[in-house]
Formats: C-alpha cells, sequence, structure tokens
C-alpha cells in the first residue's frame, strides 16, 4: 500500500485509503498532493475508518466523493468475462492480458466479498441456470458452461447454491451488482421485474439480509449486471448530487405484512425531517410495538430508497443504524442542507 501510494496508482482507488499523519488528511491512493514521507502513512479498509480515526478528506483527491464502482483498469476484464462466461480464467491469463492478479484479488474480495475465480464461477453457473429454467438441457448447459463432467457440475452447482439445477427450476434468480456512492460501494440484487436488496456492501450483517431475502423469495443470487443497475446508479447519483425526486425504479423488499406497513410508513417521511421509532408504531396503529418496529426498520432491505435513517431516538439522538451512524449522519446531513438550502 505504501509503494502504490508514493507511486499514486489510480489502480487501488477503492481499495484502500492513506492517513497522513502529520496534516491529520487521508487521500486515495492518486491523490496528485505532495508526497509525504512514508514513516508519517497510515491506511485503512474505507473512508469511515479513516474518518472515525479523526482525519479529515483531502480536498485535492475528495476521497469521499462518487468512486467507481468499476475502475477503467478493469473494465477489459468484465467485459471479457460477460462476452465469454465459460472460459476458465487462471493466473497466467491475467498477466497475459497485463492484469495483476494480487490486484484483481483485492478488488474482487473487497467488492464482492469473494475472489475473482469464485466470482466468475458462481458467474457461470449462474447462467446455467437460467439455460435450465429456460428448458435447456442439465447436460448441455453443463457443457456451455466450460464443465466436462457432468458430476463435476453438478458438485459445484450445490456447492454455490445448495441444491441441484433441476430442483432450482422455479427459482427467482437475483443478480448481484454494485454501484458507487460517496458513502461506499452499494450491493444491489435485483431480478428482471424489481430490486430486493439495496445495502452498503460492508454492512456486517449482510450476508444474513441475502439469506433472509433468499428464502423468503425462494430465489438464488448469482453475481451478474441487471437490466435495473443502471437505473439504481442513476437515481443515487441524483439522490447524493442532491436531487428530491423519488426513486422511480421498481423494488420488492421481502418481509411479513408487519415489516411492509413500517417500510410504507418510513416512505412518507419527508427529506430533511425526522420520526420516532414511537412515531412510526402509533402512525401505523400499533402504539404499543415500538420495540418490534425497531426490529422490522433493522431488517430494512433497501437502504436509503426506504429511508430508515431518518428514524431516530424520542430525545433526537442518532440510534444504530445497519449501514453504520456516521453514514446515517451524513445523510441525514445531506438532506437537511437540501431542505434548508445552504451549504
Amino acid at each position: 500500500m505504501r509503494e502504490a501510494f508514493l507511486d499514486r496508482d489510480a489502480a487501488y482507488d477503492g481499495i484502500f485509503w492513506a492517513g497522513v499523519r502529520s496534516t491529520g488528511i487521508f487521500c486515495r491512493p492518486s491523490c496528485p498532493a505532495r508526497n509525504p514521507r512514508p514513516e508519517h502513512l497510515t491506511f485503512f479498509h474505507s473512508p469511515h475508518a479513516a474518518l472515525e480515526a479523526g482525519f479529515r478528506a483531502c480536498r485535492r483527491c475528495l476521497p469521499l466523493a462518487l468512486p467507481d464502482a468499476r475502475p477503467d483498469w478493469l473494465a477489459p476484464l468484465l467485459e471479457a468475462v460477460e462476452s465469454d462466461p465459460s472460459r476458465r480464467w487462471t493466473e497466467r491469463d491475467l498477466r497475459a492480458k497485463g492484469f495483476q492478479p494480487e490486484r484483481v484479488r483485492r478488488w474482487f474480495q473487497r467488492t464482492h466479498g469473494m475472489t475473482f475465480q469464485a466470482y466468475h464461477r458462481a458467474r457461470r453457473l449462474g447462467g446455467a441456470l437460467e439455460e435450465v429454467q429456460n428448458g435447456r438441457p442439465v447436460g448441455r448447459a453443463a457443457f456451455e458452461a466450460g464443465y466436462d463432467s457432468l458430476s463435476g457440475f453438478q458438485d459445484a452447482f450445490r456447492a454455490t447454491f445448495g441444491a441441484p439445477p433441476t430442483d432450482l427450476g422455479e427459482a427467482l434468480v437475483i443478480r448481484v451488482d454494485h454501484v458507487g456512492t460517496p458513502l461506499g460501494p452499494m450491493l444491489v440484487g435485483s431480478s428482471e421485474s424489481a430490486v430486493h436488496v439495496l445495502e452498503f456492501a460492508d454492512r456486517a450483517t449482510l450476508q444474513r439480509q441475502i439469506r433472509r431475502t433468499a428464502r423468503l423469495l425462494s430465489a438464488v443470487f448469482v453475481p451478474s449486471p441487471s437490466s435495473l443497475s443502471e437505473a439504481v446508479r442513476a437515481a443515487l447519483e441524483a439522490y447524493f448530487g442532491g436531487g428530491s425526486a423519488p426513486f422511480a425504479f421498481p423494488t420488492e423488499p421481502a418481509g411479513t405484512p408487519f415489516q411492509h406497513d413500517v417500510w410504507a410508513r418510513l416512505k412518507e417521511v419527508p427529506r430533511g425531517t425526522t420520526v420516532s421509532y414511537g412515531d412510526v408504531a402509533a402512525a401505523i396503529g400499533r402504539p404499543g410495538a415500538v420495540r418490534a418496529v425497531g426490529t422490522a426498520i433493522g431488517a430494512n432491505p433497501l437502504a436509503i430508497v426506504v429511508p430508515c435513517h431518518r428514524v431516530v431516538g424520542v430525545d433526537g439522538r442518532l440510534t444504530g443504524y445497519a449501514g453504520g451512524v456516521w453514514r446515517k449522519r451524513r445523510l441525514l446531513d445531506l438532506e437537511r442542507v437540501e431542505l434548508d438550502g445552504t451549504g
């Protein structure tokens, strides 16, 4: 990380952030500012970790500005994966195409929580599942996914999805993509018809949320861009840019009737304002269910779209937020600036 930062290597933007102890400022690796002394550097896995450590954002490289969830240097590899999903990639293949396997691995681990090989394997198996759902014989789907034996394909499929492809013929396929925001990358889980999950990628309980959604919707999650990813990306850019238009893309969060009542009420809370948990409970006709309301808010799978960040304690204090209280504070500050017309 020290070498990448001193070389201003933009390929590591979004992988780590560097704090300069002598100035109290943190930067992207590609920051064009003058290099500090190496012994003054400290490194962070996220902007909020740097903020919590007391560092201020650099005004030159703007480390809190909207990051590119798919950096330019990686675009050719992602395009190659999509154009030929059945291809098996080795580290030698990556080097032959001009990629550093270590750099690729770090990006996929940070963005998708898995190695590039695991991502590509899940991508191939997800494509095979869709082929089976469309009537393609399992053997043919396995061959087109790059598997030489049906047993190897079946074993890999069970390891990834927990069941053979013939048992998932009616499963809802939810494609997983990532979009960048000023507060960090967000995971987008969407089918062809709706967005089911939108959450900050570093949320501690994200995997639990994915398993819950998969169970309630009888779905499988597959790493791959969807037709709704761009709509989500554009809507988030407008939101963080100060736009006040509602999120127009279709959503279908998985939850109980009570949870849906709570989430519907949250969407009625005006931007720039807050409510208490008791206010929400009273609004849905369940004034005694404050604790249950809090649980329902914690289970919200659509961050920002269902604005659970607008719920505060009865005394106005910022209480827990799945994406981190620091994000809750920044979201509320953003919306209050819009309301006041200041800043």
